[in-house]
């Protein structure tokens, strides 16, 4: 009877031993991830220790279905689906290996002090429907290759040092609902293909492009500063009307001491053929 009952002890736990190590590979997170996670980390400065749950033990198996283990991500079939890394007083710059994480659809990463240039990289996270990189330090160009992310929703920019102009091919994208690049450096003409776009495509107005001192067109209300501006203009206008009244008020003087000078001839004339007395 010991004996049996330790044999089919002995069974069970090599049935369950089996078991796990047969759905072991089934919780290994994805490479991709995990290489997009590691990265990401490298890349950001964490002076408040928000992210110390971000360990390389983690990042090989971050997701159980649904759940993730890391605060600021969610898993969407054991994949990193969302992002949302905000208001963590983080530093240092975004790392082009976000590429990696293939089936993210949501990055949020405002409200941070994040500096450095937006990858061009992320032309290659083609689901991605919301991206949110406002209230940081970005500098560089608006890369134009995030056209390629053709499922984008949400492009959110806004308050940062960004430069140069809007890249006409974010246009072309026919899913883009909201759209902010304002408080920025950028100059140019802002693109038809945003400001005005044709049938049911949303329009973005003019809170969407304010504070950029060299960005104009519709819907801006001013002009591209080519000509004079407006105070210059109003200088001139004064210069000019007292010029003329400079100009004016000589001529009159002029022509005073011309008539004075031709009174004083006529009355020495006048005195002279007066008779004495």
């Amino acid at each position: 009877m010991m004996a049996g009952g330790h044999r089919r002890n002995f069974r069970l736990l090599l049935f369950l031993l089996i078991t796990l190590e047969t759905a072991r590979p089934l919780t290994t997170g994805d490479p991709n991830d995990e290489a997009c996670l590691n990265h990401l980390r490298q890349s950001l400065e964490d002076p408040m220790n928000n992210l110390r749950n971000w360990t390389k033990s983690m990042f090989s198996n971050p997701c159980s279905g649904f759940t993730s283990y890391l605060p600021g991500a969610t898993c969407n079939n054991g994949r990193i689906y969302k992002l949302s890394l905000t208001n963590l007083a983080l530093r240092g710059s975004i790392s082009p290996f976000l590429s990696n994480c293939t089936n993210l659809q949501s990055l949020d990463l405002s409200s941070n002090q994040i500096s450095g240039e937006i990858p061009p990289e992320l032309q290659f996270l083609v689901n991605l429907a919301v991206l949110n990189l406002s209230s940081n330090r970005l500098s560089g160009q608006i890369p134009p290759q995030l056209a390629l992310c053709a499922y984008l929703n949400v492009i959110d920019l806004h308050d940062n040092e960004l430069s140069g102009p809007i890249p006409q091919q974010l246009g072309l994208l026919a899913r883009l609902s909201a759209f902010d690049v304002s408080n920025n450096r950028l100059s140019g003409q802002i693109p038809a293909s945003l400001a005005n776009r044709s049938g049911s495509l949303p329009r973005f107005n003019a809170s969407s492009f304010e504070g950029n001192k060299g960005l104009y067109g519709y819907p801006l209300s001013g002009m591209r500063k080519t000509g004079l501006s407006v105070l210059a203009i109003v200088g001139i206008g004064l210069g000019s009307g007292l010029a003329s009244l400079v100009i004016s008020f000589t001529g009159v003087c002029v022509w005073l001491k011309i008539t004075e000078k031709k009174m004083a001839e006529e009355e020495g004339k006048i005195s002279h053929l007066m008779p004495d007395y």
